[in-house]
């Protein structure tokens, strides 16, 4: 037996056996039996893309109308410390009882955390309702990974994962220029408000067919445990542990160390204790699945965040041409994905991760290149699609192995580590990244490229953010050799 195989046969169903997700007559995620499902999931999927790539663009004018700018990253934080505690809340909740249920609050509660938002008079108050839409996104994410487990057979979870990411392409692209426009002509508030009205749609949809394919525990003839104390105990240590992280992150004096500190006590043992065992040290198998998705995650995000700061300041891109040149991605991204669903490439899925990883790799080392005058800018954007490729090629699959090494009373609980595993690796690797930055002197890039005469270039602190996160994508191409366990 290998660990790509189900680690207890006795629990897990043969994959065309998954109710609801009978696929005998050979139709795929969009057949009869699937469709509402389908169209349902990825409706909500687009408008969490689309509120991602929106809400960025208003953000700036909301707090600065709000008189909020030095509490702006709390309005990010916010949204991702609260959404790690959801994801382990939802993960023990849909092993107890099914998706249905954290899967409707989450989007409840990410409604009304826009709604709070777009009609706060404080910034403190816009940093609540943040709040509270990380809790309905941390909810979801864990949810719909069970819903695909239990709803879609092993055949066809790579398809319906591949049509998760191609669910970005559009978003990535029209939503920043959508609200960009809303913003100037209705006003920043709009942007929030308006999301949640389009909920209706992929409630309708989707819920019915929840209902009918994934509801109710995964083995009925088994009483649902009560929720783990211990565990929901660890979560909100891992939230509170990131918080502190990000804030020390932001402020690099001594005092900063005391927050730092006690955001890594509260972290360390809480991540050990919610990750499976064994992923700090790659073992093979579904720990190494897990500590592949953090790798690439975080590393592509941290380097990701500052492509446009450095096309802005050091090559004189405007801010739109810095966005456009990273357009491409969303496209090649979805195609990664599409390519990691053909059935004939199955069998070379862990060759298939391993060589994304690579693409990763040498994409993020390439883009610093630009910090060069005499190489043309238009290599970013070249650079970046061959990532997002290989970047698609891995997500999608990291989803894929997990459900497929998941027995079925333990897909919420190993969706959750997984998201866990993403989420605190764009932290841990944004505040390192963030750091190296600062510390060369990349905090007055900004200050001196909007001063005439004054001198941006600090080639340096861009370079000690790329270099040190292509390592870390190439540690990822080992970790992608370690997904199958030696046949026994």
């Amino acid at each position: 037996m290998t660990a790509l195989e189900p680690r207890d046969a006795g629990l897990t169903p043969p994959s065309d056996d998954v109710p609801g997700a009978s696929d005998a007559d050979g139709g795929g995620v969009l057949a009869r039996t699937h469709r509402a499902l389908s169209i349902g999931m990825v409706s909500v999927v687009v408008l969490i893309a689309f509120e991602a790539t929106a809400v960025g663009t208003a953000m700036p004018v909301a707090a600065r109308e709000l008189r909020g700018i030095p509490l702006y990253a709390f309005a990010f934080s916010a949204y991702f410390t609260t959404s790690l505690f959801a994801m382990v809340l939802s993960g023990q909740w849909a092993d107890r009882s099914g998706p249905l249920r954290p899967l409707a609050a989450g989007i409840s509660a990410f409604g009304a955390g826009l709604l709070l938002s777009g009609t706060a008079g404080t910034m403190w108050l816009f940093i609540l309702g943040r709040a509270v839409q990380g809790l309905g996104g941390g909810l979801v994410i864990v949810a719909l990974y069970v819903v695909v487990s239990r709803a879609y057979s092993e055949r066809l979870r790579p398809a319906i994962m591949a049509a998760f990411a191609a669910s970005w392409v559009v978003p990535s692209v029209v939503g920043p220029l959508a609200s960009g426009t809303v913003t100037e002509h209705l006003g920043w508030r709009w942007v929030f408000i308006g999301i949640p009205v389009l909920v209706v749609f992929p409630l309708a949809l989707a819920l019915p067919a929840i209902r009918r394919m994934a509801s109710g525990p995964a083995d009925p003839s088994v009483p649902p445990q009560p929720f783990d104390g211990r565990r929901i105990r660890l979560a909100l240590g891992i939230s509170l542990g990131a918080g502190l992280l990000q804030y020390a992150g932001q402020d690099l004096r001594w005092f900063s160390l005391l927050p730092a500190a006690a955001g890594a006590a509260l972290l360390v043992p809480a991540a050990l204790g919610l990750l499976p065992r064994g992923t700090c040290r790659a073992a093979r198998g579904l720990p190494s699945v897990v500590l592949l998705r953090g790798i690439a995650a975080g590393s592509f995000i941290a380097a990701e965040s500052f492509v446009p700061l450095m096309l802005v300041t050091q090559r004189g891109l405007s801010p739109t041409q810095a966005g456009l040149s990273l357009a491409v991605g969303g496209a090649t991204w979805a195609l990664g994905s599409y390519v990691q669903s053909r059935p004939r490439l199955e069998p070379h899925r862990e060759r298939m991760m391993a060589l994304g990883m690579t693409m990763v790799a040498a994409a993020i080392a390439t883009a610093p290149s630009v910090l060069i005058a005499a190489v043309p800018v238009w290599i970013v954007g070249v650079a970046w699609g061959v990532g997002c490729f290989g970047m698609g090629m891995v997500i999608a699959s990291t989803s894929v192995l997990l459900l497929k090494l998941s027995a079925p009373g333990e897909a919420g609980t190993n969706s959750a580590a997984l998201q866990i595993s993403d989420g605190l690796s764009n932290v841990l690797l944004l505040a390192a990244g963030g750091a190296a930055f600062a510390a060369l002197g990349g905090g007055g890039v900004g200050a001196a490229h909007e001063v005439a005469g004054a001198s941006g270039s600090h080639p340096g602190a861009f370079a000690a953010v790329f270099l040190p996160m292509a390592a870390v994508a190439l540690v990822g191409a080992w970790v992608g050799t370690r997904l199958r366990a030696r046949d026994t």
